[in-house]
């Protein structure tokens, strides 16, 4: 009995903490992760901080949005945006990006 309690709690403690919810539109801040945010990695990369925490995004590039390394580029910027999407892997698989312009 103690066993089946403790794998209970153990995968309602896992659930309970999915860092962000995939049927969720959140508001955060976009850039470079590798130039702007500081993360590990190789090469400009495309990332999203939300709730204080930077992932590296999937399925949007870095140059969909312009030249990453103009001076607004998201090399040299960072932007405010609408996601959703979930994260797998630590990356955010993203399934809505929308910039919003100041």
């Amino acid at each position: 009995a103690f066993l089946f309690f403790f794998t209970t709690v153990s995968i309602a403690q896992n659930n309970s903490s999915a860092e962000l919810k995939s049927d969720t539109l959140y508001q955060g801040e976009v850039s470079c992760g590798t130039c702007m945010f500081k993360m590990k990695g190789e090469g400009c990369k495309l990332a999203v901080r939300i709730k204080e925490k930077c992932y590296f995004i999937e399925g949007r590039g870095i140059d969909d949005f312009g030249d990453a390394h103009a001076v607004d580029g998201f090399c040299n910027a960072i932007r405010k945006a609408k996601v959703q999407g979930e994260v797998m892997n630590g990356k955010f698989i993203v399934s809505y990006f929308e910039i919003i312009e100041n």
